[in-house]
């Protein structure tokens, strides 16, 4: 069966304007690259979705959180002024620069395709789905930051319980920045097992992520953060999958797997100090189709926007669906490897950091002791 790739040209929309990190033009640069290296034909279907509706954003957004988001973008976007406190809903980092695309509407859409992704897997009409333009981790329930509007990971997470009823759902965060939405949304939940695998939060925004965050209440135990040294790369992200991700999430037998994140791991991205190729990404493509065939029946919903170096990304976005779908297409270096990364260096950092994830959750998974 080939795997279902939602996007549409209004994706483009998320764009915070000139000289911002965030632009929308990388969804245009990745379909075009897709397109141009592999063929539709049975490989994939590329799918479009409605927008998300008003009741949908209130699964997991308070309402004056929503009427401000939608009415200030708006004005953002046909260069008014709107009156309001933004400092009380985003952080400055959500606040657009020059002439911003139609963010909320294509926020939205974000949305409406985690929702739609969702109702594919569940429904049996693909196994695996993937979201261009997911994975916006970093909003919370009334508060944007972190380039991120409409958490759609949460809103995947809370669709699935409550829509299907689903009660073992694992998220996959493997984003460079810590997922500090998702892991507020899901904190104290038992039926989300939340593995975030990120840069040292003491390094890198958003400060959050550290070993001894381990979920509180009924949800103790289910939130995993791994937070990677600086320059950590293949051999350090294998290391973690193979001792720590593959055996919890088949001790916790999922229903299906969700993993969100963009190319923003590389060694050449420009906000980020890891240094991951674009082989790494590759592998953990592999690694999420390889655990989910084993745990469950291959069902994998996959959400990907990030990364800040817009040469590199197309390269691991496209490595990163090759290895989830199976395709045994070469995806080479776009950069020179730099000489800061010539090997994992810091890999018995990584050992280190993995042994703390262990001590700290052996009370609640046999696999870990």
């Amino acid at each position: 069966m080939s795997i279902a790739i939602l996007w549409r040209e209004e994706l483009k929309e998320y764009d915070f304007g000139p000289g911002h990190p965030f632009r929308g033009a990388r969804y245009d640069i990745f379909l075009r690259f897709l397109r141009e290296h592999v063929p539709e034909d049975d490989n994939y279907c590329i799918g479009e979705a409605a927008p998300a509706t008003e009741e949908d954003l209130l699964l997991i957004c308070a309402k004056d959180y929503v009427d401000f988001t939608r009415e200030y973008f708006k004005a953002a976007n046909l260069g008014l002024a709107y009156p309001g406190q933004f400092s009380r809903y985003h952080s400055l980092d959500n606040m657009p620069v020059g002439k911003p695309g139609r963010l909320e509407e294509a926020a939205r859409l974000v949305v409406g395709q985690a929702k739609l992704a969702c109702d594919l897997v569940q429904q049996g009409k693909f196994a695996k789905v993937v979201s261009i333009g997911g994975g916006l981790h970093h909003a919370k329930p009334n508060y944007g930051e972190g380039f991120c509007l409409y958490n759609d990971v949460a809103f995947c997470g809370r669709y699935l319980m409550e829509r299907y009823g689903l009660e073992r759902i694992v998220i996959l965060d493997t984003d460079a920045h810590g997922g500090n939405g998702t892991m507020e949304y899901f904190y104290e939940e038992p039926r989300v097992l939340f593995i975030d695998l990120h840069q040292d939060p003491r390094t890198l925004y958003p400060g959050t992520g550290f070993t001894h965050q381990i979920g509180s209440g009924a949800g103790k135990g289910f939130t995993v953060n791994i937070p990677l040294p600086v320059g950590a790369g293949y051999e350090s992200y294998k290391l973690v999958f193979e001792s720590v991700v593959e055996p919890l999430v088949k001790e916790f037998q999922p229903q299906v797997i969700l993993r969100n994140g963009g190319s923003d791991p590389h060694f050449g991205d420009q906000l980020t100090e890891l240094g991951l190729s674009v082989e790494g990404f590759r592998m953990i493509g592999e690694k999420v189709r390889e655990i989910a065939s084993v745990v469950c029946d291959g069902r994998v919903i996959d959400l990907i926007a990030s990364g800040y170096n817009e040469r590199v990304l197309p390269y691991a976005w496209l490595a990163l669906i090759s290895g989830l779908a199976g395709w045994k297409l070469p995806v080479g270096e776009p950069e020179p490897v730099s000489r800061h990364f010539p090997a994992d260096v810091v890999f018995t950092q990584t050992q280190k950091v993995i042994e703390e994830v262990k001590d700290n959750l052996k009370q609640f998974w046999t696999c870990l002791r």
